[in-house]
């Protein structure tokens, strides 16, 4: 089997002591929230693109890059360059949310890329240095605005960490927080997923807020993920999105487009929303906007700019850095067509993905749209539901079949085993059981044919060790025992 890609041997006892001292340093001290950590066990020192480098010299594939947050890769040249620029202007670092040249450089480049229809009409407010901020401000800008209370929120949701935003969530309740179904084929909530499935969810919603007895009051707005990521990657269906804009729009509901992850090219489009051709009246920005650093806006059509003075506020609100990287971050995928190239070359890994799949029984369905890619891994043995018959037009015929049970135990594995063959992957859906894949916009050919090959490599020992079904030696994505290729050296750190 393949190992980690090491650095000089030279000293490599000195390094791996150096590095467990810290892991065990960062579990004495740390709160026991911490999940990353956990999961990782390595603690960077460098970094390059898609390469990172740990304290004990070993090199890994980074597939997580900051959960979305570098849409160039570590240490981009034109990010460095933005930032160093400041630093050797002398200009302020900190100036709450006063004008500056270099917020004026970020504003504009961020209105170049929005989607017209919003563009030429917006406000855009700084807020603290997290997406969860931005979207607590979103929310409170639609209460304001409407003069209601209650908020449209979908299963599987993840908006952020704060009280409010953990109500739009799918981990939390509120009584001010009415759950919709989001449509998906592989675990459809009315068990027949594809067009009718979306357009079951779409009659949900649009029921509860007609039925004068539904219960649910007009509420401030809807909040949505184009494509949920922290839920286990599932793309919205165009269609879908669409019928929510237009249901929405139609009953004077703003709909915000959470976008913290989607943006910046990673799903194929600068923004997720385009791919429907929706344009919300919010758009809640962070991730990879900052270029590395911590920056959150909120973007907002002027009409719904009601806010006083002071209404909200933060005093982190003018990170001259984060603007600059971002600005850089932001000119350089719009001017080189990332998002193209995002969606280009993430339809090939899914394709390819899709064909390692059918060897391995245990991945129960792959997914995901540009550079955000999903595979939820699953117990072959386990009993599958059947799906629902309340739409089956053969009465005669058996029920279809649903899917197998998740498996997180197996996705923890795999995440072990890619770890140990120098590949970072992140984990999530409703049962932790979906490998997760956010490289950079900046990935090669070669590097992506590099993850591939040790995600295979990992999934076939995987298989092996829980008996779950292994993969014929002779894939073509699977090549066994040998060394781990080390990463293209222009982007070794």
């Amino acid at each position: 089997m393949s190992g980690p890609v090491s650095g000089p041997v030279s000293g490599l006892g000195g390094a791996r002591r150096a590095h467990e001292g810290i892991l065990r340093r960062q579990s004495a001290r740390e709160s026991a929230a911490r999940t990353y950590a956990r999961a990782l066990p390595i603690v960077p020192v460098r970094a390059r693109g898609l390469t990172i480098e740990g304290a004990d010299g070993r090199r890994y594939l980074d597939c997580l890059s900051g959960a979305g947050t570098l849409a160039l890769g570590h240490n981009h040249p034109v990010v460095l360059e933005a930032i160093h620029k400041v630093l050797d202007s002398g200009a302020p670092l900190h100036v709450l949310d006063l004008a500056t040249p270099v917020k004026d450089a970020f504003i504009t480049e961020l209105f170049r890329t929005l989607p017209p229809g919003l563009a030429d009409h917006a406000r855009v407010q700084f807020c603290g240095p997290a997406g969860t901020d931005a979207v607590e401000a979103a929310l409170k800008l639609v209460r304001a605005a409407t003069g209601r209370t209650g908020v449209l929120a979908f299963t599987g949701a993840y908006h952020g960490m704060t009280a409010g935003s953990l109500e739009a969530s799918g981990g939390a309740s509120d009584v001010r927080v009415t759950r919709l179904p989001y449509p998906q084929d592989y675990r459809c909530p009315f068990g027949v997923g594809g067009e009718t499935g979306a357009e079951l969810a779409a009659r949900w919603t649009e029921s509860l807020l007609d039925d004068p007895k539904s219960g649910v009051r007009p509420p401030a707005g809807m909040i949505l993920e184009p494509v949920q990521g922290e839920g286990g990657v599932i793309p919205a269906p165009d269609a879908w999105m669409r019928r929510m804009r237009q249901l929405t729009a139609d009953r004077s509901i703003p709909l915000i487009a959470d976008e913290v992850q989607t943006g910046v090219g990673r799903t194929g489009a600068f923004w997720a929303v385009e791919h429907s051709g929706v344009t919300p009246d919010v758009m809640v920005l962070s991730k990879a906007i900052g270029g590395s650093l911590p920056l959150a806006v909120v973007v907002y059509r002027d009409d719904l700019d009601v806010w006083e003075p002071g209404s909200h506020a933060g005093t982190f609100r003018g990170n001259q850095l984060a603007m600059a990287a971002g600005t850089a971050t932001l000119a350089y995928v719009r001017e080189n067509d990332l998002a193209h190239r995002a969606a280009t070359l993430g339809s090939r890994l899914l394709d390819q993905l899709r064909s390692l799949a059918t060897d391995f029984p245990c991945i129960g369905d792959v997914r995901g749209r540009g550079l955000m890619i999903g595979l939820e891994l699953v117990d072959p043995a386990g009993e599958r539901a059947s799906m629902t018959d309340a739409l089956r037009t053969d009465p005669i015929s058996p029920p279809a079949q649903g899917p197998h049970p998740a498996a997180p135990g197996l996705a923890a594995a795999l995440q072990q085993e890619c770890l140990r063959r120098g590949l970072i992957v992140e984990l999530g859906g409703r049962h932790a059981s979906v490998v997760r894949l956010l490289p950079p916009l900046t990935i090669t050919d070669e590097q992506a044919a590099a993850v591939l090959d040790r995600l295979a490599d990992a999934m076939t020992a995987v298989a092996h060790a829980h008996a779950v079904g292994a993969a014929p030696t002779d894939h073509p994505l699977i090549r066994q025992s040998r060394p781990a290729p080390a990463p293209p050296h222009e982007e070794r750190p």
